[in-house]
């Protein structure tokens, strides 16, 4: 047994208490058991197993239902590392706190030893993590999210790299919780929260925030992103990673479904949700998908926005949160069919059709195996990853930004991913329709310092010989009725064509002052669910809303400080200046 990890082990033990001590190997007969001891203990229920063969069902507590921004830290020597997109909390200040809520906190409880490998078993870009943790419900999650037991015991070998993670549930008590990130130490501290991204550490924790940290510091990029193959009719397969904020379609677009004017084209997915990209031998950025399952929401997902996902939740997954038939299936908001008369809320109480109350959590989770996905890439673990030819921002924007735009260059395509950002909704307090910047849909995720981080993407410029080209796109633009311009879903797959002919340089563009858009006849419009109207409209650039546009950018730029790289706040002064130009030109 490597003694690094053992002796580290046994430090957490002593200080955590627990009745005992157990390391998971992986095996599907570890699973079972797991399972069937979760079920003994009522963190979980067995769903109807004609219905949904290996799937079962949890309830986390009502106050611990989604990720805490505000109780996430960034633990650096000094606050101006962590930057002021993030919380921050003095290592020192950070460990003793915890240490505290620590102490004794897995008395009468077992701590599951959880080895995991984050990123293709054999890829020299992979990395080992180890999370301690008191939740049997987070050790069958990581086990589904990621490559987990004895491979990865095996990979680190007597190795003492590895990502140290400790959580513990504890009192579940939201006045004792913190997830607090270490980057120096590459360690995880989580404490009060038994859930999601607060929980299972191999994810938002390691996969980005500590992962952004150790990218810059040896030179690739770990960032928010879907990983999708397209294979064209004639065996072409060009491969494309994408940021889109929470809400935004990121999901459907990894496992979307052409329309059927594009036939014979297959969508793949490689990843839904993170994406390491590293420079290869051939100049060109190469992408792994560090996850190995689904974290997915539930509420929406269906049989139109996503048959790929529905089909991967039909065996052997975890719900979190959604409601329940009284015959034992599963149901929330959005779902195929009609709603059911009676059901069991996520909260456990009767619910019937028509109560006002929500049926199933707006957060509420499916965790399901990336094996599942009909659509699954066969590159998913090869150990070099895929040759990336396009990186494409999209946040959600009724007004200004047109479908698609082309990045000039790198630094223009890196200045787009900084100031993208998506609309307040109903949903989130305070002003509504208030763009909130969410720079390569990175801002909860990022480890350090945000003006660092742009700094980093421009730097790798000069590492990447053969770079992809960049695009921001927007599926939610609205005509002046406050209805959706563009059809969306499927109907993606037509601006995706685009950008694959793009990289592939078959066809030109029309240049704009503020980017690249398609020339007239280019966008395969056959059998689109819009009329050439609404189409004009999503596409058009309105050039004295993209000077307000420019000029509100001013503010989220004086927020990153004196970080912010000064080739970005270039690149908005000269698009400003372009566009102001370009105005005096069409009022003369």
């Amino acid at each position: 047994m490597n003694h690094h990890l053992r002796s580290w082990v046994d430090e957490m033990a002593k200080l955590c208490k627990p009745d005992q001590v157990y390391w998971c190997d992986g095996s599907d007969e570890e699973r079972q058991r797991l399972t069937a001891e979760a079920v003994k203990a009522g963190v979980l229920q067995p769903l109807n197993q004609q219905k949904l063969p290996g799937c079962y069902y949890g309830r986390s507590n009502p106050n611990d239902v989604a990720r805490v921004e505000h109780l996430t830290f960034i633990c650096t020597p000094t606050q101006e590392e962590a930057g002021p997109t993030n919380n921050w909390m003095d290592p020192s200040e950070a460990y003793a706190k915890l240490s505290k809520l620590y102490d004794g906190a897995m008395k009468g409880r077992t701590l599951y030893v959880v080895p995991y490998i984050m990123g293709p078993a054999a890829s020299p870009f992979s990395k080992v993590g180890i999370e301690l943790t008191d939740s049997v419900y987070v050790a069958l999650n990581m086990a589904i999210m990621t490559r987990m037991g004895k491979v990865a015991l095996d990979r680190l070998g007597e190795g003492a790299d590895f990502n140290k993670g400790l959580h513990s549930v504890r009192d579940c008590n939201p006045d004792n919780r913190f997830i607090c990130h270490f980057p120096q130490d590459n360690t995880i501290w989580s404490v009060g929260s038994g859930y999601g991204g607060n929980a299972l550490l191999g994810k938002k924790c390691l996969a980005l925030r500590i992962g952004s940290y150790l990218a810059r510091k040896e030179g690739w990029l770990a960032e928010h992103m879907l990983i999708l193959e397209a294979e064209s009719p004639q065996g072409e397969k060009t491969y494309v990673a994408a940021a889109f904020p929470s809400a935004c379609g990121k999901t459907n677009f990894a496992m979307m479904i052409p329309p059927p004017a594009f036939e014979g084209w297959k969508i793949r997915t490689v990843g839904d949700d993170i994406a390491w990209m590293r420079v290869g031998e051939d100049g060109r950025l190469w992408a792994v998908n560090p996850e190995n399952g689904y974290f997915g929401v539930a509420p929406g997902t269906n049989y139109k926005t996503n048959p790929n996902a529905m089909k991967s939740i039909e065996k052997d997954t975890l719900y979190t949160n959604v409601a329940l038939t009284p015959d034992g299936d599963v149901w929330w908001e959005g779902k195929d069919g009609e709603v059911p008369e009676t059901l069991t809320d996520w909260k456990g109480n009767p619910w019937k059709k028509g109560s006002t109350e929500k049926a199933a959590h707006p957060n509420s989770r499916f965790t399901a195996p990336a094996r599942n996905n009909p659509a699954l890439s066969d590159k998913v673990d090869d150990p070099k990853g895929v040759p990336i030819s396009a990186i494409i921002f999209g946040g959600r924007r009724s007004t200004t930004v047109p479908l698609v735009l082309e990045a000039f260059n790198w630094t223009h395509g890196v200045y787009m991913g900084s100031t993208m950002g998506s609309e307040t909704t109903a949903a989130a307090t305070g002003a509504v329709g208030v763009v909130r910047r969410d720079p390569m849909a990175m801002l909860p995720f990022c480890g350090y310092d945000c003006g660092s981080y742009l700094g980093h993407w421009l730097e790798m410029q000069s590492r990447i010989p053969n770079p992809p080209h960049m695009y921001l796109v927007n599926w939610f633009r609205k005509g002046q009725d406050g209805k959706f311009l563009w059809p969306g879903y499927g109907d993606n797959m037509r601006v995706l064509k685009w950008m694959i002919d793009r990289a592939h340089g078959r066809v030109g563009v029309q240049e704009t002052p503020i980017g690249n858009v398609p020339k007239q006849g280019d966008l395969d419009l056959n059998g689109v669910k819009a009329t050439p109207a609404e189409v004009a409209q999503a596409t058009r650039i309105d050039l004295g809303e993209w000077e307000q546009e420019l000029g509100s950018q001013t503010e989220w730029f004086q927020k990153l400080g004196k970080t912010l790289p000064r080739a970005i706040a270039l690149q908005r002064e000269q698009l400003l200046e372009a566009v102001k130009t370009a105005r005096k030109v069409q009022g003369s």
